[in-house]
């Protein structure tokens, strides 16, 4: 039975979306046809379209009969995470050809490394590839030829974006591949070590470099919990991979053997074929709700408060972080992986991996059970953990009962906290996100004078001339969408642990986003309304009070509202964020964005202002 208050938060958000939902709907259905897609194309778009063809193939794709598989790539051989994609075409023709079906790249998707951009001019464009990515994804698709559609991307923005512009075809069925996290280096206390070191000017860069390659240091997803592996369990515990595929090695016969059979099944997906499911049938509020729900029960990426918000939207669904903080009341955190925890995500499969997490909040009513996915069953199918056979394909077998190290995966009667620990902040300054599952319990109230910085360069400038040694609230402002493309700021993590590690209260506070690794410093991040839309973060000067309160969920300006109300706000000159590196290409994203707390999208922007004052005048309504 599903939990009342799961339930109460669905049917909430299933009213508030009913138009939006329904509009979406129609639209889908309006595309779909139970003859191949490529039928609807003359003869001369069809020569076009299997002109490069081997002989075998033109001929079943000109009989009109057998399904063609799309396949949208974000491969790239700079990603390590990606780079096991480059054999995967191959793989996947070869695949259904057995089964009397062809497959086409139908195009590839720009996918950018956060782990090289970090603290670089080009994370100024970072958060805004996920749009561009969906729109890759629209003109990948949009030549008529595809039956179904195969995704192939990992990281960060890039699985956001697919799955945006997946759902901008979401008459087809669809279904992603991941590709496996790279097996494991250096401990991760010896990593954060080192760093700490580097910041202090105690190690060489020679040093960190050597223990930096020695944590990255194959093909594969970084091993930490950040927004890639967040990804990665969302794909799973939403319906769109196959059960237990996200966390299994690259280049290994297993991961060959999953690849083939998710191919093979989404070909079965199809309207020529026995179950045929296209995509808005797997992703609709339930499949949200249950997203929110992994996040919060693995303690994973806070990039996801902006990014479930803009995948919902684009399937019709309203979903607001009233109800992605509403429902980390009642989900506690089961998993504890790097940066909430010294192991990473090896470890956490090796231990039961997303079959035990999704077996035990299934055990607890806290998933929706009776959803469709592409394994074509319910959430039941994927309390599993997968082996290879004898004979090469895949074998499942029940996860275990009992963790097999319950210091990385926890049971529903021993969680290692009782909430999820992802929650809005509201206050005088607005609306934020804070992760709280890596923060000691100590540190979740800080009070403490303000320090104010308009770039990452000048923070780290401070701690290196000894300035943040005292309690104090860095004060990160400008960083958010309209005003820089809304970078991440996760180059501050080791010199702000420094300043906590020498007994001083610290926090952060920034209209900008922290890496989806969120570390143990308590942070406010994704301040809306950001300082560029006039927010007032915009008028917080150095010495102000501020306070951050991570248990009652409060963030307040402890200035009076009368000096407030006359303060001006304090400008920042933008120009060198907003040129160079392609940053100029990027004025119109900048122009037209949306909030972050409405998923910082530059599409759908009518909608996104009806989603907003909707949620104000339901949650004002639920307060009376």
């Amino acid at each position: 039975m599903v939990h009342p208050r799961l339930k109460e938060i669905t049917d909430r958000i299933i009213k508030r979306s009913a138009t939006s939902r329904q509009d979406y709907l129609r639209r889908m259905k309006a595309q779909h046809t139970n003859a191949p897609q490529r039928t609807n194309l003359g003869c001369t778009n069809l020569a076009h379209g299997f002109a490069a063809c081997p002989a075998a193939d033109k001929q079943h794709l000109a009989t009109d009969k057998q399904p063609n598989l799309g396949i949208i790539t974000a491969y790239n051989d700079m990603l390590s995470a990606h780079q096991p994609y480059e054999s995967y075409p191959e793989i996947i023709r070869e695949t259904v050809r057995k089964i009397q079906a062809t497959a086409q790249v139908a195009g590839g998707v720009p996918a950018m490394c956060d782990g090289v951009t970090q603290g670089q001019p080009a994370m100024d464009l970072s958060l805004f590839s996920r749009d561009l990515i969906a729109m890759s994804v629209a003109v990948g698709l949009s030549h008529g030829m595809f039956d179904a559609a195969v995704f192939l991307g990992v990281c960060d923005k890039i699985v956001p974006g697919l799955l945006i512009g997946a759902l901008s075809f979401g008459h087809l069925p669809a279904i992603f591949l991941p590709a496996g996290p790279m097996t494991s280096g250096i401990a991760n206390d010896e990593k954060a070590r080192i760093r700490q070191l580097f910041a202090e000017g105690k190690a060489t860069r020679e040093e960190l470099l050597a223990s930096e390659s020695a944590s990255y240091h194959s093909p594969g997803t970084c091993t930490f919990y950040g927004t890639a592996n967040s990804n990665q369990m969302l794909m799973e515990i939403m319906g769109l991979h196959m059960p237990g595929s996200s966390f299994i090695n690259p280049l290994t016969p297993l991961r060959k053997a999953l690849v083939e059979e998710a191919v093979a099944q989404v070909v079965e997906l199809t309207a020529q074929r026995s179950t045929p499911t296209p995509l808005y049938e797997i992703i609709d509020e339930r499949a949200i709700v249950n997203g929110v729900v992994g996040l919060h029960a693995t303690g994973g990426s806070t990039n996801h408060t902006m990014h479930l918000v803009a995948v919902a939207a684009a399937a019709g669904i309203q979903l607001t972080w009233q109800d992605i903080s509403d429902l980390s009341e009642i989900i506690p955190l089961l998993a504890r992986v790097y940066p909430n925890g010294k192991s990473d995500v090896n470890h956490f499969e090796a231990a039961g991996g997303m079959g035990f997490l999704i077996r035990e909040l299934l055990s607890a009513g806290l998933l929706h059970e009776d959803v469709k996915t592409v394994n074509g069953t319910g959430l039941d199918g994927y309390t599993v953990n997968v082996f290879l056979n004898d004979d090469g394909s895949v074998l499942r077998k029940p996860a275990p009962a009992k963790a097999l190290d319950e210091t990385i995966l926890a049971p529903m009667s021993a969680p290692f906290n009782k909430d999820g620990g992802l929650k809005v902040l509201k206050g005088n300054l607005g609306a934020a996100i804070i992760k709280s599952s890596a923060v000691a319990p100590d540190r979740h109230i800080i009070e403490a004078p303000a320090q104010v910085f308009h770039t990452q360069e000048d923070v780290e400038a401070a701690f290196k001339a000894g300035e943040l040694n005292k309690d104090v609230v860095v004060v990160l402002r400008y960083m958010g969408p309209q005003a820089c493309g809304m970078p991440e700021a996760h180059k501050l993590t080791p010199p702000l642990s420094v300043v906590q590690n020498r007994g001083y209260k610290v926090a952060l506070v920034t209209d900008g986003r922290m890496s989806g690794a969120s570390g143990k410093i308590p942070a406010a991040i994704h301040v809306t309304p950001e300082a560029k839309d006039g927010g007032l973060i915009a008028k917080v000067k150095d010495g102000d009070l501020l306070r951050l309160d991570a248990v009652n969920g409060t963030l307040e300006l402890l200035v009076p509202a009368e000096e407030l109300a006359l303060r001006e706000i304090t400008p920042a000159d933008l120009q060198s964020c907003q040129s160079g590196t392609g940053r100029e290409l990027f004025a119109s994203f900048r122009a037209n964005v949306s909030s972050a707390d409405t998923g910082a999208r530059v599409f759908n922007l009518e909608q996104t202002i009806k989603t907003q004052r909707n949620a104000d005048v339901v949650s004002a309504m639920e307060t009376v």
